[in-house]
């Protein structure tokens, strides 16, 4: 048996590996075309991108033809370069060099030499392309940008570079791939799908037809067209009023965590980022190191949150039962708690939870963080876990958006303060000015509005996010999953009442809206920064946050203005219009309307630092440039807020 078995396994692998060649060699041919065989050329059909849609179905984004002339370096041969660069308008030295850059990449394999041709350029090379032998046209498709808003949210499409090509086998010299925004986010859904072309040549490199009848052949697929949650009356607006200033502003629809407006300024066309000047355009507005237009400060740009942050504070305190609503604290224009340690208030009197709230007042939300940290046996175990507590609300942590940039913040916890102060104890009273929204606590914008959404809700949240539909697919499951906070809900009730009359009795008094009940919380921070060396003291920021209506809210915001003043000056009036445009369709308080679209904070900017630069491309969204900017806040150092 031993004696048969050995040259029987021998034989059958022997039939197994002649079956298995014969099929690579005579019937699958799919190998050859991984090859580089030189008999065989692949045409690329590129897929339009899908289209892009507002919540209610308003076209952003579509496309628009584009041609590349691409070249084959080893099939340049016997061309009259004086005739081929005069009909591009290019010189002799960039054709020497374009070809060089193609020759590194490869010489046999096709990479654009010129790239986006406008119409002209494309009629008169096409006639001639015949006697120019390695060069031929690669059509494509450009963003076509309906609006002139919402760069930040869309994003933009440039080309493939090497690492990219190296790291991700789809990609071709030449590609296009979308980069920020959603156009990166869901690049895999609106790319598309390439389709190729098997062309066979002959021995004098002459296209002879498709190759085995086309059999390989692929059709191009169209990406996927896709609606986001923006809503672009209400990002127009938004962009509007912050013509001539800095910061950002984003709404949240609270039932589902829907991005309703995500606003950056200054801000840009995203039209000057298509077409031949895109690179020269792009260039321009990265190296703005002062105004930074493609820095998304609703994403990126981490703040002290300020008076806003005493919603929580007092959230945490009701659910640690250090305090009731009733509990009261008598002020007298500030808080005295350490020798020489005096934390100011414009409120004065006794206060309770009610209009503690409503006035803004210092002493009260000082002395209930206190007893809230002192409830437990050290400070490092009451300060973490006032932090567990705060990081159920999505701080401290990045929140999983469907954006491809973002911050997570600052929450501190026993580890930050054990790093801050070795060697010696810290208590409550070092690190009270959490309470107020100040000390260690960073939050983003969105961080802000996904805050007051979570409060809107009485409880939970869902994970903001800017993706609605996506035809023929479904959005990631995670943007409809319920996220409850450690607070128990009837907490909220009379957080939300105070917060309600905000603007019937406290701060933002005069900033109401007939016909709607808003619910909000003005802040104003203090902020410093180094100047050729020395720490300077810059205007405070501009800080609201509000949801309405109170019941059933439709819209949750936090509009930051930098170097704003105070909270009602600048970010209350925003905020209100922001409400009634997106709840009445209309604005009514043309008062506020007025006086934010044309106020402007250039004067507040440029006392600091000036730079002219971009003056027809910052804002050019809504035709009003910047023209002098100040260095970013968030490199700002903090102080005592105010109201």
């Amino acid at each position: 048996m031993r004696k048969v078995l050995l040259p029987t396994i021998i034989f059958v692998v022997a039939i197994l590996l002649v079956i298995r060649l014969f099929y690579l060699q005579v019937i699958d041919d799919t190998l050859k075309l991984k090859s580089d065989n030189n008999a065989i050329k692949k045409l690329y059909e590129y897929p339009e991108r899908g289209y892009i849609y507002d919540r209610n179905g308003k076209l952003l984004v579509a496309n628009q033809p584009s041609y590349d002339i691409m070249v084959i370096p080893k099939d340049v041969k016997d061309i009259d370069t004086t005739e081929f660069c005069s009909l591009l308008n290019i010189t002799k030295e960039d054709f020497i060099k374009k070809i060089e850059k193609a020759r590194v990449y490869s010489p046999r394999l096709p990479s654009v030499f010129l790239a986006q041709l406008n119409k002209k350029e494309y009629a008169a090379f096409q006639e001639m392309q015949r006697i120019f032998n390695g060069f031929y046209i690669q059509k494509r498709s450009l963003r076509d940008y309906q609006v002139a808003f919402g760069a930040n949210v869309f994003g933009f499409i440039t080309q493939v570079n090497e690492g990219i090509i190296a790291k991700n086998k789809y990609y071709n010299s030449g590609d296009l791939i979308g980069r920020q925004g959603v156009e990166e986010s869901y690049e895999d859904i609106l790319r598309g799908i390439k389709g190729i072309k098997y062309i066979q040549k002959d021995k004098y490199n002459r296209d002879i037809g498709s190759y085995k009848e086309g059999r390989f052949d692929t059709i191009a697929v169209q990406g996927k067209d896709i609606n986001l949650t923006l809503d672009a009356e209400l990002q127009k607006y938004g962009e509007e009023l912050m013509i001539n200033k800095r910061g950002g502003i984003v709404a949240i629809e609270p039932s589902t965590g829907e991005i309703l407006a995500l606003v950056t300024a200054p801000s840009y066309d995203p039209a000057i980022l298509v077409g031949r000047q895109r690179s020269k355009n792009y260039t321009m507005l990265y190296h703005d190191s002062i105004a930074k237009p493609l820095y998304d400060r609703g994403l990126l740009a981490e703040y002290t949150p300020g008076s806003p942050f005493k919603i929580l504070t007092g959230l945490v305190a009701l659910q640690e039962g250090v305090i009731d609503e009733n509990t009261s604290f008598v002020c007298h224009h500030g808080f005295s708690y350490a020798p020489g340690r005096f934390m100011r208030c414009h409120d004065s009197g006794v206060s309770v939870l009610h209009n503690g709230i409503y006035n803004s007042c210092n002493t009260y939300f000082a002395s209930i963080y206190m007893k809230t940290i002192n409830k437990f046996s050290s400070p490092p175990v009451g300060v973490d876990a006032w932090s567990k507590h705060l990081r159920s609300f999505g701080l401290g942590q990045f929140m999983g958006y469907d954006l491809p940039t973002g911050k997570k913040g600052s929450l501190p916890t026993s580890k930050t303060y054990k790093k801050m102060y070795p060697g010696w104890g810290w208590s409550s009273k070092t690190i009270v000015s959490n309470a107020i929204g100040q000390g260690e606590v960073l939050m983003t914008p969105i961080q802000l509005a996904n805050m007051i959404a979570t409060v809107a809700n009485r409880g939970f949240y869902y994970t903001p996010h800017i993706i609605k539909k996506i035809k023929g697919g479904q959005i990631d499951k995670k943007f409809t999953t319920k996220h409850l906070t450690t607070i128990d809900r009837k907490y909220y009730e009379p957080m939300i009442n105070g917060l309600f009359d905000v603007y019937n009795l406290g701060t933002a008094h005069g900033l109401n809206v007939e016909g709607i009940d808003i619910c909000g919380k003005t802040g104003t921070a203090e902020n410093y920064t180094k100047i050729n060396g020395k720490r300077v003291k810059l205007q405070d920021h501009s800080i609201f946050v509000a949801f309405a209506p109170k019941d059933n809210p439709k819209i949750a915001i936090a509009v930051f203005v930098e170097n704003g003043y105070w909270g009602s000056r600048w970010a209350g009036p925003i905020t209100s219009l922001m409400i009634e445009k997106y709840i009445k369709r209309k604005i009514t308080r043309k008062d506020l309307e007025k006086r934010m679209l044309e106020g402007s904070l250039q004067a507040e900017y440029n006392k600091y630092i000036a730079n002219p630069i971009l003056d027809t491309l910052i804002n050019k969204s809504i035709k009003t440039p910047v023209k002098k900017t100040v260095k970013d806040s968030n490199e700002i150092k903090k102080s005592t807020p105010q109201q």
